[in-house]
């Protein structure tokens, strides 16, 4: 059994050190369906005032036109990055007039699978490239799939820890050995994920239209909707977020070295039914290639090694070149009782466990390890509230409970460097709600339905126009505004001139930026 406490020489130097800790950054990535007020997805393109969905650096689109995402920039605290993220809102819903924005991950779409509006970038070979890749995923997984939304949490430690952290294990702090330490950071997160999922996941429910006819095993909860009564996130389970040809892929993060290989060759081996759906049909391109992966971003884990690319830099090739910069957590519902589907409470809670996850022991990982570790989050998705579930490695309340245990030493260490209580606090309320389940957002959901006699889309609705109304009775003010609205203005500008600045076909770019990773 892998040894969950944290080495004795990191516990005695952070507390010797606790400063070494101030300064982690935080941002999010919040994924969010445009709706009209009777809950349809939206047929408009994205809102004009909005700005360019190509280059504005905080409101662009995900996988459909009808699919905003919203980024905040690094925050070094939880409550910063809330107010960026509740600003972007506010400045959103000014913008979309006569819709809203769906407050669950999972969506409720009374329309054809075809006619969800995939995103569109422009007339730039970058931009037509994103379509093409968007193209590829409808072909590949359908678009319903894509539609599912969620939160992408990105972590870093200051640049100040590295040299600290370096020293206590009797390291170098160079580049090397802060990737080795992310990728011991993932390892330990791929292991321990599945707590996450049961303590935030949000999604117990989904309208009928999404799980298609038979096959699903979901229980009928009314007429319109399905669940499973012990199910925390099917967004993370097989009508979620999964792929079966993704599912025999066994990613390496035992070393960048490692990852980069097993990477690579998804990125760049054919794959026999996408051969058969054709890269380019008949003088239009149906995806951009036919290997397992068209990008790297296809890749559905639940945690990704990041670092910021240069135009047009492979994310693979910039972590080559440069290493690993933060990671990007992906296993996050939208919690839809929160305005922004995520509060300051559970950011303080995932600083608490990421770093964790970075600080304890984190033996190489396997295949084997990589097949007890799906199974594991698919108990959890499906069942992750039943009485006396048992996990690979034993009961999920003494697993659960002794990680929990070990966490507490690291909210005790950001308590000390940061003078308060708050990660205490956030910890001993995670292990009430691991103690009882019907302490759990995705309880909360479901008692909810039943309470008030809803069904899943009827709820989730309410849910959204209750957040409609919140962000319309705190408007920006007017300097606000003219902030946003020349960011919008400025990202208009910056595609046209990326659309100016293009040079050669099309097929010709294409062949350069699927040219493989380094």
């Amino acid at each position: 059994m892998q040894d969950l406490a944290l080495p004795a020489a990191v516990w005695r130097g952070l507390q010797a050190d606790s400063e070494a800790l101030q300064g982690i950054r935080r941002g999010v990535e919040k994924e969010s369906l445009r709706a009209s007020l009777e809950g349809r997805l939206s047929q408009r393109p994205h809102p004009s005032s909005l700005g360019a969905a190509l280059t504005h650096p905080q409101i662009t689109t995900d996988f459909s036109e009808a699919q905003l995402e919203l980024i905040t920039t690094p925050h070094d605290t939880p409550e910063g990055c809330i107010l960026e993220l509740e600003d972007i809102h506010r400045f959103v819903q000014w913008g979309l007039g006569d819709e809203t924005l769906w407050a669950a991950s999972m969506p409720c779409l009374l329309l054809p699978n075809t006619d969800i509006p995939i995103g569109r970038y422009g007339d730039s070979n970058i931009g037509m490239a994103k379509t093409i890749y968007r193209r590829g995923l409808g072909h590949r997984y359908g678009r319903l799939m894509q539609a599912i939304s969620g939160i992408h949490y990105n972590f870093s430690m200051p640049a100040a820890f590295w040299p600290r952290y370096a020293a206590m294990l009797g390291r170098r702090a160079d580049q090397d050995f802060i990737s080795e330490s992310y990728f011991a950071l993932i390892r330990n997160f791929r292991r321990h994920s599945w707590l996450l999922i049961y303590l935030f996941g949000a999604s117990p429910a989904i309208c009928r239209a999404l799980a298609g006819e038979g096959g699903h095993g979901l229980k009928a909860f009314d007429a319109s909707t399905l669940h499973l009564p012990y199910a925390t996130s099917l967004r993370m389970g097989r009508l979620g977020y999964q792929s079966d040809a993704q599912g025999s892929l066994h990613i390496s993060y035992n070393n960048l070295d490692s990852y980069a290989a097993t990477m690579r060759e998804a990125l760049t081996r054919p794959y026999p039914p996408y051969e058969a759906i054709g890269v380019k049909v008949d003088g239009e391109y149906r995806q951009l290639n036919a290997a397992l992966l068209q990008i790297e971003n296809e890749f559905y884990g639940a945690i990704r090694p990041k670092r910021r690319i240069q135009p047009r830099e492979r994310p693979l090739t910039a972590l080559r070149r440069r290493g690993v910069e933060y990671v990007e957590v992906r296993c996050l519902d939208l919690n839809p009782f929160l305005p922004v589907g995520i509060d300051a409470a559970q950011m303080r809670f995932l600083d608490v466990f990421l770093l964790y996850c970075l600080l304890a022991p984190s033996p190489p990982d396997s295949p084997e390890e990589s097949a007890a570790i799906q199974a594991d989050q698919t108990a959890i998705v499906e069942r992750g509230r039943e009485p006396n579930l048992k996990l690979c490695g034993g009961e999920r309340d003494a697993l659960g409970g002794t990680l929990l245990n070990q966490c507490a030493a690291v909210a005790e260490l950001l308590d000390q460097a940061h003078a308060t209580d708050q990660h205490g606090d956030v910890l001993s309320a995670m292990q009430a709600r691991l103690a009882d389940p019907d302490r759990t957002p995705s309880a909360a959901v479901l008692a909810a339905l039943a309470k008030r006699k809803l069904s899943f889309f009827r709820f989730a609705l309410n849910q959204s126009e209750r957040h409609r109304r919140w962000l319309a009775e705190r408007p920006l003010t007017s300097e606000e505004l003219d902030l946003h609205e020349e960011r919008a203005t400025q990202s208009f500008a910056e595609q046209a001139r990326i659309e100016a600045e293009d040079q050669g076909s099309f097929d010709a770019f294409l062949e350069h930026y699927l040219a493989p990773p380094e």
